[in-house]
């Protein structure tokens, strides 16, 4: 199958998820976003790149997937979310648990249950501003994704909040003071 064809195709079975879906399809599109394959660790299904492109784990992943595949589609809205969020942002344990949340409330919506317990322990989780809540984040990211998933290499805040937090000795900021 041709690529172009391929990815019209993909993008177009996203819009079939809802608001989430049309919201980043627009968005990629808007952008002009490229997504391709690529073979990465086993505990990654796809992933952003600094270039704005998406690509999918060939692990996993291939021209052959069937695009009603509801976790295909989901990780475009995912990557799509870190794409919208800006590198400072999706490059940190609280991006990570937005991408995540809204990646699996689409799944939950459509299949009416979680794939996984540690799934649906980590959507009871606020999406806020807590070091406490982000470190519970980390871990059940973990816990699902193996320990190659190394979102714990990560910070927890975006970096410019992260940095204010150590330079303010871990007071604790408002979300207002960003």
């Amino acid at each position: 199958m041709e690529h172009t064809v391929w990815k019209e195709d993909l993008l177009n079975a996203v819009l079939q998820l809802g608001d989430e879906g049309r919201l980043a399809v627009d968005f990629l599109r808007a952008r002009r976003t490229k997504i391709g394959f690529r073979r990465v660790r086993s505990n990654i299904g796809a992933y952003w790149t600094a270039f704005g492109n998406i690509r999918l784990n060939t692990l996993y992943y291939s021209y052959e997937t069937p695009l009603d595949d509801l976790r295909v589609k989901t990780l475009i809205i995912h990557e799509a979310r870190h794409l919208q969020q800006g590198i400072a942002t999706a490059l940190s344990v609280y991006g990570e648990l937005d991408a995540w949340q809204l990646e699996f409330a689409v799944y939950h919506r459509i299949k009416g249950s979680y794939p996984h317990p540690v799934i649906a322990e980590l959507m009871s989780l606020p999406l806020k501003y807590d070091r406490d809540v982000l470190q519970k984040a980390a871990s059940l990211m973990q816990a699902y994704a193996g320990k190659g998933y190394r979102v714990d290499l990560l910070p927890l805040y975006p970096w410019g909040r992260e940095i204010k937090y150590w330079l303010f000795r871990g007071r604790v900021l408002s979300d207002t003071q960003g």
